[in-house]
């Protein structure tokens, strides 16, 4: 099943609040303009002020439901808000107004739909504000206070309760419901990233279960053979087999599911085993190793790791096999932004220069320069040490998959 992202809910979130908005204060603003020509005496400019604003507003929300463009419904519903609030507050007191306060409400929607627009409302209505009290203390007049006398405790009531229900039963209730239905929005989405967290450990795990079997089944047949040579290529296909079961094995064990592995323990753990596997446990095998707190994608360290136990396994066989103080060497540097430099070989007797995958049947040689172009990256071997050393240059591979939703 397909679940809706983040902004999806905003969104739907921010057109259920513009519409329950639009509505609200386009009956309350109609019963509003009524109650004031049939109870309070108040006619002409205020009256058709608050019943031009409900039937614009109206009009407006309801054409929303044709053209479905949120922002040009806000933005009229704002300018309408605006316009009718400073005509009505400028017939009914100007600065003094009570209804004065609906201009903070034309703010507070500003910010709830986008920062921007809340910023841009709350300058506007500081500059109309900052006009009405200069109107209001100068000489100049364009209108009066139309409300009666009588009639203005009454105007000052009902424009406080339009304020506050717009500000509370309408803003308030909404903003705390798209509050409750992102919150269980998001613990649903926790709970199913858990769930494929956990069947993503247990696919490592299988994975890695089934390769040690794999594992397990060549070292008896290899045994079973006669044969040294054909056992020891067995032998070698095993170790291939153990260094890519050690990734599965190394993402089962993280507490925190991610799909990178920490090279520096994965390549001494494999670096341990072949030295192991190949010279038994009272060896006198150095291996030095200078790796930083990398973390790659599982797709770069299974070529990588390939690569090393390749490299490793021909300098325990050949370059150092007779060597008492044989060493090898693993580092890993960053050199750009996911483009990475391995430098690895061994002080051993190394091998001529003319040997390379074109003039060599090596599987394990052709195997290194293969999996070298796979990180598309680069291969030399360093002539001027004694023994095998290369250097090579790769960049971080990150498979990306298509959704079946998509």
């Amino acid at each position: 099943m397909k679940i809706p992202n983040k902004d999806t809910y905003r969104l739907k979130d921010k057109i259920d609040l513009i519409l329950k908005v639009n509505y609200n204060s386009s009956f309350f603003a109609a019963i509003f303009g009524l109650v004031c020509f049939f109870f309070l005496d108040i006619q002409g400019t205020i009256v058709y002020t608050f019943l031009g604003y409900a039937l614009l507003n109206l009009v407006n929300t309801i054409l929303y439901q044709q053209h479905k463009r949120l922002l040009l419904t806000y933005n009229l519903t704002s300018i309408f808000s605006m316009i009718g609030a400073i005509i009505i507050t400028l017939y009914s007191g100007g600065i003094q107004s009570p209804f004065i306060f609906v201009l903070a409400i034309i703010v507070f929607a500003g910010y709830v739909t986008t920062k921007v627009f809340g910023q841009l409302y709350l300058i506007v209505n500081l500059a109309v504000l900052t006009l009405l009290f200069l109107y209001d203390t100068g000489n100049f007049r364009i209108s009066e206070n139309t409300v009666p006398l009588e009639s203005r405790s009454w105007f000052a009531y009902l424009s406080t309760v339009f304020a506050v229900y717009l500000l509370g039963g309408v803003f308030g209730k909404n903003l705390l419901r798209a509050h409750h239905r992102l919150y269980n929005s998001r613990n649903e989405i926790q709970e199913r990233i858990e769930e494929k967290e956990t069947l993503l450990k247990e696919v490592h795990h299988r994975v890695k279960n089934n390769l040690q079997t794999v594992s397990s089944l060549l070292s008896l047949q290899s045994r079973a053979i006669d044969d040294s040579k054909i056992s020891s290529i067995i032998k070698s296909s095993q170790n291939r087999v153990v260094s890519m079961a050690m990734v599965h094995e190394m993402l089962y064990k993280r507490d925190d599911y991610l799909s990178k592995i920490e090279l520096e323990p994965y390549v001494q753990e494999l670096c341990d085993y072949l030295v192991r596997s190949v010279k038994g446990s009272g060896n006198d095998v150095k291996v030095n190793l200078d790796i930083k707190n990398y973390k790659l994608s599982i797709d770069t360290v299974i070529p990588l790791g390939l690569i090393i136990n390749e490299t490793i396994t021909n300098a325990l066989k050949y370059g150092i096999a007779e060597i008492s103080d044989g060493e090898i060497h693993v580092s890993v540097d960053k050199i750009s932004a996911n483009r990475y430099r391995m430098y690895l070989g061994d002080n051993g007797i190394g091998y001529s220069e003319e040997i390379n995958p074109k003039t060599s049947n090596s599987l394990g040689l052709k195997l290194i320069y293969n999996l070298t172009r796979q990180l598309r990256g680069s291969i030399t071997r360093d002539y001027a040490k004694k023994g095998t050393y290369y250097t090579i240059e790769f960049q971080e591979v990150i498979e990306q998959f298509n959704s079946i939703d998509q």
